[in-house]
């Protein structure tokens, strides 16, 4: 199971968002493509925005990234 989960994620996400307005993430694709692409950067070479306690897998850094509001997720107007 994933820690923490996609629920979580998308509130961490979506936390600075008005009520009534557009959710930057709607669904778990958007989570995972997210997450996705800040590992393909970071295998890449880019360095890490949170501690990694000697774990070296990308993904798990780019989810702690994004759970610790590192990171930013660009909504589709923003791109």
């Amino acid at each position: 199971m994933l820690h923490p989960s996609y629920t979580d994620l998308m509130k961490v996400v979506n936390k600075d968002v008005e009520e009534g307005a557009t959710k930057v993430v709607n669904s778990r694709y958007s989570i995972v493509m997210a997450t996705a692409k800040r590992a393909r950067e970071l295998i890449d070479g880019s360095i890490p925005l949170v501690s990694t306690k000697g774990r070296g897998k990308a993904l798990s850094i780019a989810i702690d990234e994004l759970n610790q509001a590192k990171i930013k997720v660009a909504g589709e107007e923003d791109e």
